[in-house]
């Protein structure tokens, strides 16, 4: 097989150079896997990551670069898609940093399963664990926070290229942040495609220690999210689907019980989040955090629910 792996990217120069970097280390076995590409897309950055990937050219022989005014990743990863070489799509984000076995990994995976159940309707989907720690990103250890329930998710996918065809590829109506790739997981499923662990397909995701200044742009994300809930609810209007974009009377009580009607908020518990980042314990301060986050989640979708009608 031959890979592609697919990157959108938007403002994220310092950590897409390891995560570019990573990925030119790859040790594949030449038997399981003819060769690779690496298709970044710029979802219209505004710093230097496209002055970057020029100069470097020569120092990364694998990577393809493609441009686009700021539209989504949906988008971006459709325009990787359509530019993509390779037989088999590897989606990962550009704030994901693999390990030098990361392509080999999902190439035995898929071929395994393929040779267990006799056809080729699979998909890889590989572990993520996430990290703080921009120096040394590989050394995180694996949390339980890390584990994840999704069928389809794009930090770190690999599937045939023909089964994203088939479906119809992303859905560019989600312009914002959440549920293109789990929506487009909806369709796949339905054409029976079956889902393979493959921890040994390890990407970390790094992301900054979290502090008071990230709380705006993760509130925005929160509302954002629940209006892109709406429409995949519109799309698969099923119950499964409300409980994943937390569109239920249980989602609206537990969160609103646990906010206390919103009155625990950025701004009645910014002293608890300070103090907690202040001893050291940044994490723990963005799970207490999430109590709010989930109520403006929560209060997001059912907005866009309403005005939608």
């Amino acid at each position: 097989m031959f890979f592609s792996v697919v990157i959108p990217t938007y403002n994220r120069l310092p950590i897409l150079q390891k995560c570019l970097r990573a990925l030119e280390q790859q040790d594949y076995d030449s038997g399981l896997i003819d060769g690779y590409e690496i298709v970044v897309v710029d979802d219209g950055s505004t710093d230097d990551t496209i002055g970057w990937i020029e100069q470097q050219k020569a120092h990364f022989p694998h990577v393809s670069l493609f441009l686009q005014n700021h539209q989504g990743a949906a988008i971006a990863r459709n325009l990787g898609i359509e530019k993509a070489q390779g037989d088999t799509i590897i989606f990962i984000d550009s704030d994901l940093v693999v390990t030098p076995s990361f392509l080999n990994a999902h190439a035995q995976s898929l071929i395994k399963a393929q040779e267990k159940l006799g056809h080729d309707r699979t998909f890889t989907y590989g572990a993520v664990i996430n990290t703080a720690n921009f120096d040394n990103p590989t050394s995180e250890p694996y949390k339980i926070t890390d584990y994840s329930a999704a069928y389809f998710a794009t930090g770190n996918v690999a599937i045939a290229k023909k089964w994203l065809e088939k479906v119809g590829k992303f859905d560019p109506n989600f312009r914002q942040y959440g549920w293109e790739d789990l929506e487009l997981g909806v369709r796949l499923k339905k054409i029976g495609l079956k889902l393979i662990k493959t921890p040994e397909a390890v990407g970390y995701h790094w992301h900054p220690p979290f502090n008071l200044q990230q709380i705006p742009k993760l509130i925005e994300q929160e509302i954002q999210r629940g209006k892109m809930g709406v429409i995949f609810y519109q799309k698969h209007p099923t119950y499964e689907v409300k409980m994943m974009i937390q569109m239920t009377w249980i989602h609206r009580l537990l969160w609103g019980i646990l906010s206390l009607g919103g009155r625990l908020n950025e701004k009645t518990m910014k002293p608890l989040l300070q103090w907690l980042i202040d001893q050291g314990k940044p994490q723990l301060a963005l799970e207490i955090a999430r109590i709010f986050l989930n109520w403006y989640n929560v209060q997001g979708v059912y907005e866009a629910y309403n005005t939608s009608k």
